[in-house]
């Protein structure tokens, strides 16, 4: 069955659209698909895992990338970071009346500019007058998902990113670490279930939608990724005990996969374009938790692509039916694969 973008079609009434965090971390709740569905509080996760599991989670840590400027026409823009190239040059989306073009300057916050320096693809390839990342960190503005409406808090700065990041580089968080909480780590800990690191730096084109019915057509954006070779020794010991890979998020099954590329895990650094969809064969993941995605967005691809098209629609029929919230700040899914999975 050849599959495209309305294959993964689904109706979300838009008051499900989480535009808070829940009052602490892990007080949302948890959908578990795996022989069945279960309605759980987040805090029962470690029921769901077994002594000897890997818990493999993603340490970036987002940058407040979002700043706003002026060209010397007085035309308002607003750039918003993809990527940091070295310690003056950037890619961003740009947005401003007019296209940008090459040796245009934007001032910006504290008498700085910017100069347009070309384009890379559909992002624009820009110079700062001064390091770029302190920048940022000292004028940005926290970039919020699209579908979050409200303006960022003081709030934001601290939910709005897991406990656990620590690599500078993302301009979204990797969602499904904002549920856990340094206790709720211990307690899987105690439960006899160890935690590997990954880095993955989420960038802003994982909100851009798909410009093609025909899943063949598109190219996913570029993302940097780091598998060190601690994480793979961690992996290879859990299987040699029987243990599980449970990722905490789709960036972590993309980062792994993306490692195993050629039928090996092995340590890699550099760019994944990869395209997780129906008929993937994966490698390295044996479990996910993750966030609730937008309808026809390449993540529900991939969670369709690990759990089963049908089934993983179905869990998200039954979790619009029981008001679960969905999204950045949303509940959560725990997936296991679907046994009778064919890939369609």
């Amino acid at each position: 069955m050849r599959l495209t973008r309305q294959d993964f079609q689904f109706d979300l009434p838009p008051e499900l659209i989480a535009q808070e965090p829940p009052t602490e971390r892990g007080a949302s709740r948890l959908l578990a698909c795996d022989r069945g569905l279960a309605d759980l509080p987040f805090s029962a996760l470690p029921t769901l895992l077994r002594p000897g599991d890997l818990m493999v989670r993603n340490d970036t840590r987002v940058v407040p990338a979002r700043l706003k400027g002026h060209k010397a026409t007085g035309g308002a823009v607003e750039i918003l970071l993809e990527r940091i190239q070295g310690i003056y040059d950037f890619t961003a989306q740009v947005r401003s009346s007019k296209a940008t073009r090459a040796g245009q300057r934007i001032a910006l916050a504290a008498g700085a500019s910017a100069s347009v320096v070309g384009r890379d693809d559909d992002l624009v390839a820009l110079r700062l007058d001064r390091p770029v990342r302190e920048f940022f960190e000292a004028h940005g503005e926290l970039p919020l998902p699209p579908y979050i409406t409200r303006v960022p808090d003081t709030d934001d700065r601290e939910r709005y990113q897991t406990v656990y990041a620590r690599e500078s580089g993302a301009v979204a968080a990797p969602t499904a670490g904002l549920h856990f909480s340094a206790e709720l780590f211990e307690r899987c800990r105690a439960a006899g279930v160890e935690i590997a690191d990954v880095t993955l730096h989420v960038g802003a084109g994982t909100f851009q939608p798909l410009r093609t019915d025909d899943l063949d057509n598109h190219r996913l954006h570029a993302e940097w990724v780091s598998v060190p070779e601690s994480t793979v020794a961690a992996i290879a010991a859990t299987r040699a005990r029987g243990g599980r890979v449970v990722a905490i998020g789709t960036t972590v099954v993309r980062s792994l996969e993306s490692a195993a590329a050629d039928g090996c895990l092995r340590a890699y650094q550099g760019e994944t374009r990869l395209f997780i969809r129906p008929g993937y064969s994966f490698r390295v993941v044996d479990a996910l938790v993750t966030n609730f995605h937008l309808s026809e967005s390449t993540l529900l691809m991939l969670v369709c692509a690990f759990g089963g098209r049908e089934r993983v629609l179905s869990a998200y029929g039954h979790a619009v039916r029981q008001r679960y919230r969905f999204f950045s700040y949303g509940d959560a899914m725990w997936l296991t694969p679907d046994p009778g999975l064919a890939g369609a």
